[in-house]
């Protein structure tokens, strides 16, 4: 068909389709889960001019696990496992330390990201001017911090069972944990990153993060602080992550897990619905 040929045949029912510069195959499917994928596909392509960050989170869980094995693991020896039965310092430590990475992921992607996002590209300003909502971008900002968290879960698991770290085939069930691990501490993250006035306030995140890190059991049992004190431990956040991630590596179930499951679902709806509320009311007042 020659050019002439190609303008007579379009119409105004029947507009000619023009070019798009630039445009690329979408990343995910449209039809997945709606417009919160719309958020995921978003982050995604951005990441690709950040690969590096992305590999340093692959490597460094590499790296802590080989220091426990060749180094602290041997000057410590057997620990208390859940149920009391000694297991090995290395395969003790391996699942709080995976715990606390899924933790660290969610956090980083949904408060320092999210907040730059949000307070100087003004990103969630156009998103909101599409037929997106609050929710949408608040679901979508937690799934994605999520799903990058399960990569790097993943690479850590597969770490732990080439050092024979793992004591039971039921920590094939440890990366929905790391799911959910993910997405409980990215929905807080994000509701607590609407909060926040400037850099300044991240000091807070910091203050939080890091006695969660070395204090949840993550190195060592709940059972050598006092009593009061480990009462105190067995109801902040990252502990229930590291008790489900623990007993499955164990191979030690018990129905208290259920306990930790609930708490961190209930972390889920609340960071969703303040994030999401705060959201519509900081960009559409």
């Amino acid at each position: 068909m020659t050019d002439t040929e190609s303008t007579e045949a379009a119409s105004p029912e029947h507009p000619p389709v023009m070019p798009m510069p630039g445009l690329r195959l979408r990343v995910l499917p449209p039809v997945v889960l709606g417009r919160t994928w719309r958020i995921v596909e978003r982050n995604t392509l951005a990441y690709r001019r950040r690969m590096l960050v992305l590999v340093a989170a692959l490597v460094e869980p590499i790296l802590f696990l080989l220091s426990i094995g060749i180094g602290v693991g041997a000057l410590v020896g057997d620990l208390p496992g859940p149920n009391g039965d000694p297991v090995r310092y290395e395969s003790f430590v391996a699942p709080g330390l995976l715990a606390a990475a899924a933790m660290n992921g969610a956090i980083f992607e949904s408060t320092f990201n999210f907040f730059i996002k949000f307070k100087y590209m003004k990103t969630y300003d156009g998103i909101l001017s599409t037929p997106l909502t609050p929710t949408d971008t608040a679901t979508g900002e937690i799934l994605f911090a999520l799903l990058r968290g399960l990569l790097a879960s993943t690479v850590f698991l597969v770490t732990m069972a080439v050092l024979g770290y793992i004591e039971s085939p039921l920590a094939v069930f440890v990366l929905p944990v790391t799911v959910l691990i993910g997405a409980s501490f990215g929905a807080v993250g994000l509701a607590a990153s609407t909060y926040m006035r400037s850099y300044v306030d991240f000091d807070y995140v910091n203050l939080a993060v890091i006695p969660l890190f070395l204090f949840s059991a993550t190195f060592f049992p709940v059972t050598q602080y006092p009593k009061g004190v480990q009462v105190f431990v067995e109801w902040t956040p990252l502990y229930q992550g590291v008790e489900l991630c623990r007993a499955l590596t164990l191979g030690q179930l018990h129905i208290g897990l259920l306990t930790n499951i609930v708490y961190m679902l209930v972390m889920v709806v609340v960071g969703v619905s303040v994030g999401s509320r705060r959201l519509g009311t900081l960009l559409q007042p």
